[in-house]
């Protein structure tokens, strides 16, 4: 049948199966929003605050469910600002599809208005990229862009659509979308017997699981693949919740901010086993020094990865639920009792511990999970807050702590939230945010309260820049150059002239209550939680230092002694 370019591209999202878009329109690409208003039945449009809010939270929805998260944006300044939810999303391999449209394609390359070459400029933050100008190739340019966005290791691709290619008309034939295969052509039966042969020889193996195990969806295969080492496991900040947080074999995160347990672990095991992982500088601290007594087995879709960060002595590429499906029945039942007890001893001896007294950000987070019961999909933005909810909260399932670990993104928290709970709306969703963060994003509750969405944002607000202060007290001399907020910003305030209830919180008798209601109210709720300024995340690592020298309070104390 005969169909114009807008009506083609609604058609192949429904066939994709593509149920939800956030985005804003804008003049370029009017004809697509036309469309989307006759289908507004079969596929949902979220209208953001900014289109930053609408990648992150197309990458919210993707991360909660599985699916890819699609955003649409506009030529020009509605393109360019994707871009920092793009790399977002290619820095922790979210599968995302971000559809812009441009001027004419007899106005390209003419400094037209709002006309910007947004495939040039996301070409290192994207899987791949398009820019359409024959209607022709539009359908199998569209299909082309969800599959890859999905196979292998994912990641987000952008679709630029000049506006008269949306209204140019051609023959469309409905396609049904393949499956996407996991990646397995390069599982090689030597690398299987290498990496039996190096567990079978080692007496303390460590097993580190990264966000590639989240990705792939191993839970299940790793806990099968943990019980027959008998190990401990360690994780990254992506890589929560693949293997169960509550498991007595569970050391916590590794690196800059992992516990004490983890990262000495890794340092005195024999065998490092590490699952889905990319070596972040973050991880690893002082590549040199990292893991030096042990041999390195690196599992991994992407083989870029491998050797790029860290040499390893025997490695397999492809998925890694594929990868573990093939190894574990290779696997005898081990005994490492003797192992798993010395690591025991660390983790009572360096416990994950902060001053109980009063309203902190730990306290915040424990709270949360108590109430929660630990059933709640965690997003955050990025500083103390981030490690906090990394360090107390115990994630048991994939897909339950959503945040920016690559990139880092300030802002990302709000928007991702909103995206996970349209996805998932019969889980809780939190997002926890700093002062710092929600000033960022904060007008995106604007698009909670519009659409009803309850999400949760709660602001640990200790009126600085957390973590960069944190710095500053400890390696700069406590030059806080910039970093204190102190000024006259109600947040509570703020989210009830954006539609939302804001809930203030100054003791931690008040916390409870205040989550309480806030989870009874059905309806966007702000929690204010007012903590000390100069509270600070440890364990921690210097930077480029090895991870067995983490230190935190304690130690500080006995160097002032």
């Amino acid at each position: 049948m005969k169909l114009n370019g807008s009506e083609i591209l609604i058609e192949c999202l429904k066939e994709q199966g593509v149920d939800t878009v956030f985005g804003y329109p804008g003049g370029a690409i009017l004809n697509i929003y036309d469309e989307l208003y006759k289908h507004s039945k079969e596929i949902r449009h979220i209208l953001t605050s900014h289109e930053q809010g609408a990648s992150h939270a197309a990458d919210g929805y993707a991360r909660a469910t599985g699916k890819v998260g699609v955003c649409l944006a506009t030529s020009g300044p509605g393109a360019t600002n994707l871009v920092t939810g793009i790399a977002t999303a290619y820095m922790d391999s979210v599968p995302v599809v971000a559809i812009t449209a441009n001027v004419g394609v007899p106005l390209l390359g003419k400094d037209s208005f709002q006309e910007i070459d947004i495939a040039g400029v996301t070409m290192p933050i994207t899987k791949h990229n398009y820019i359409v100008k024959d209607v022709d190739r539009l359908a199998d340019t569209v299909r082309d862009a969800f599959r890859i966005a999905q196979e292998g290791r994912p990641g987000p691709v952008l679709i630029d659509i000049p506006k008269d290619v949306t209204a140019a008309v051609t023959e469309y034939t409905r396609v049904e979308p393949e499956p996407i295969e996991r990646k397995t052509d390069y599982i090689r039966e030597a690398h299987l017997k290498e990496a039996v042969r190096l567990i079978n020889h080692s007496k303390r193996p460590f097993i580190f699981v990264g966000g590639g195990a989240v990705i792939s969806d191993a839970a299940k295969e790793l806990k099968e693949f943990v019980d027959r080492v008998h190990a401990p496991v360690g994780d990254s900040l992506m890589g929560k919740g693949a293997f169960d947080g509550r498991d007595e074999r569970y050391t916590g995160m590794v690196g800059m901010h992992g516990t004490k347990a983890s990262n000495l672990g890794i340092t005195q095991c024999d065998l490092l086993i590490a699952i889905g992982t990319r070596f972040s500088d973050r991880v690893v601290g002082n590549a040199k020094r990292f893991a030096r007594k042990a041999k390195i087995l690196h599992i991994d879709v992407d083989p870029a990865e491998i050797n790029k960060n860290i040499l390893v002595d025997c490695s397999i590429q492809g998925d890694v639920r594929e990868v573990l499906k093939r190894l574990n029945p290779l696997i005898e039942d081990h005994n490492h009792d003797e192992w798993l007890a010395a690591i025991k001893q660390l983790k009572e001896k360096y416990p994950l511990k902060y001053d109980t007294k009063g309203l902190t950000g730990p306290a915040v987070i424990e709270e949360i999970y108590r109430v929660t019961k630990g059933d709640a999909i965690m997003v955050t933005d990025v500083g103390q807050h981030q490690m906090w909810a990394a360090q107390y909260y115990k994630y048991k399932k994939p897909h339950t702590l959503l945040t920016s670990g690559g990139l880092g993104t300030m802002g990302y928290g709000l928007g991702a939230a909103i995206g996970a709970k349209t996805g998932r709306p019969e889980k809780t969703v939190i997002n926890i945010a700093g002062d710092g963060c929600f000033r960022m994003n904060m007008n995106e509750l604007a698009t909670a309260a519009r659409y009803n969405i309850p999400v949760i944002e709660v602001v640990i607000n200790n009126h600085v820049l957390g973590m960069v202060r944190q710095w500053q007290t400890l390696f700069y001399d406590e030059r806080y150059s910039a970093t204190v907020l102190n000024d006259s910003v109600d947040f509570v305030k703020v989210a009830e002239a954006l539609g939302a209830a804001g809930i203030r919180v100054s003791a931690k008798e008040e916390l409870r209550p205040a989550l309480e209601k806030a989870l009874s109210m059905g309806r966007p709720v702000l929690i204010d939680c007012q903590i000390d300024q100069d509270d600070k995340v440890f364990p921690m690592v210097p930077a480029g230092a090895p991870i067995e020298e983490a230190f935190d309070q304690d130690d500080m104390d006995k160097v002032d002694k």
